[in-house]
């Protein structure tokens, strides 16, 4: 039987892996970028083939359709700034309400 202690570390060591695993990628992609030509470099796009990066500046339109899009086709949407996806809380909001009603 595991301690909670062990499950404590356990749970501590995956949010390390996790963090470590979000740096290397976001390393990935800036590498990426300043290897484009200066004039090329859009600084969004993919790294490792399908994790989804943007860094530019961002934007409350990217912001609005990236995290609170009730009509968007996704629940998950790439960063508004950042590696990896986040929740499209509108969708989300808008299917619960589906559900209720319907």
């Amino acid at each position: 039987m595991r301690s909670h202690d062990d499950r404590s570390t356990s749970t501590f060591d995956l949010q390390k892996l996790v963090r470590l695993i979000t740096i290397a990628l976001a390393v990935a992609a800036v590498v990426k970028e300043l290897r484009t030509p200066a004039d090329e470099r859009e600084w969004n796009g993919k790294v490792a083939g399908f994790v989804p990066y943007d860094f530019r500046v961002p934007t409350l339109a990217r912001f609005k359709q990236r995290m609170w899009d009730p009509e968007g086709a996704h629940v998950i949407n790439p960063r508004v700034f950042g590696v990896g996806w986040t929740l499209n809380a509108g969708r989300v909001v808008e299917l619960v309400r589906q559900r209720v009603s319907g």
